[in-house]
């Protein structure tokens, strides 16, 4: 190998990166001590960027296309290297290559739960997660900011490096934005898109980048939260509390059984103790005194309740507001008619509506 062989593979000539990878954001050139060399060709493809450095200070910037390496289009390197004559000899210099195109499909997520206000909750823990789609916007200060002087630096690092930033702005944003918790379930897409305005500026003046898309797909409150809002659920499926108490009266009479035991009996029970102390409190409120018990004097007659077809002698009692003795004694002289099955009674309504008649 002769000297000018020798010299001649100690200049770059030809400056390119052909990128396969598809996950590298930036790339250093590989130059192996190696200087470049006068009018060498610099070759940047399609969301692509070059940016060159010299002894730690950003020099020029190089979007897609064939660029000749001359005294001419490389002012800023030229007035930072100092040449007095201009650019006539072989320089040093790191020449990065920056991947501007749109990284897709980035998870994102938070560690720890994030403090919310919230108008429902007052002040509420909560978890989120999603994903976002980004590109480099402005390459100096993602290189300064973000990448360094990484010869290779890939979405995955990118990823360890920027979580916890993106989580950050995502709590400021979701603060300013005032969404409620629970509204957030309904408005996942509308409220990636109005996240957008308040991250950019952020992401953009810090790091040099833009976030194209970011969706929310999950925001989960603390199971003790969650407990709350299904019985907020429950109770407001029951509707009116005084529709679902006449309803499980008229559920435990159907099901009970003679003697009015069971937990269908004391629902029963439950559900005419409820009416009666409501009855009681309406009559307050008119009169300003309560009104008598049931049994005694100036009580009125208590109120007769829905019943099915077929009655025990308990659920009459119950209906008829005396003791379930009272029934039995009218059964056993004839003046209720009642049919006995084993040892238990059973009245129709047919036979306790003459009865009543009489």
């Amino acid at each position: 190998m002769g000297i000018m062989d020798f010299i001649k593979g100690e200049l770059l000539e030809i400056i390119e990166w052909t990128d396969d990878s598809r996950d590298t954001i930036a790339w250093r050139f590989p130059d192996n001590d190696a200087a470049i060399k006068n009018g060498a060709q610099l070759i940047v493809r399609e969301s692509q960027t070059v940016q060159f450095v010299y002894l730690g200070q950003f020099g020029d910037t190089f979007g897609p296309g064939k660029h000749t390496l001359k005294t001419e289009n490389i002012p800023v390197l030229t007035r930072l290297k100092g040449w007095k004559y201009g650019l006539e000899s072989p320089f040093k210099a790191d020449c990065y290559f920056v991947n501007t195109r749109l990284f897709t499909g980035n998870k994102w997520g938070t560690s720890n739960p994030i403090m919310l206000r919230d108008p429902d909750f007052g002040i509420v823990r909560a978890r989120a997660f999603g994903t976002y789609d980004f590109k480099v916007t402005n390459v100096q200060t993602f290189l300064k900011e973000v990448s360094g002087s990484d010869h290779d630096f890939r979405v995955d690092e990118f990823a360890d490096t920027m979580r916890s930033r993106i989580v950050s702005i995502f709590s400021e944003a979701l603060a300013t934005a005032g969404v409620p918790v629970l509204d957030v379930a309904t408005r996942y897409s509308e409220l990636g898109a109005a996240l957008l305005p308040l991250i950019n500026p952020i992401m953009g003046t810090k790091y040099g980048l833009e976030i194209d898309s970011f969706i929310v797909e999950n925001v989960s409150v603390p199971p003790e939260v969650e407990e709350a809002i299904d019985k907020r659920s429950a109770m407001s499926a029951i509707g009116n509390l005084n529709d679902y108490v006449k309803y499980q009266m008229g559920q435990g009479m159907a099901s009970g059984e003679g003697g009015g035991g069971g937990a269908a009996g004391m629902a029963s029970e439950m559900a005419i103790g409820f009416a009666m102390a409501q009855q009681m409190m309406q009559q307050t409120n008119l009169t300003g005194t309560p009104p008598p018990l049931p049994g005694q004097p100036g009580a009125p007659a208590a109120p007769v309740a829905q019943s099915p077809e077929i009655l025990d002698p308990a659920t009459v009692a119950r209906m008829l507001g005396v003791a379930e003795a009272d029934v039995m004694a009218e059964i056993e002289s004839g003046n209720l008619a009642a049919k006995k099955i084993g040892s238990a009674h059973r009245i129709t309504r047919d036979a306790l509506d003459a009865f009543l008649a009489q």
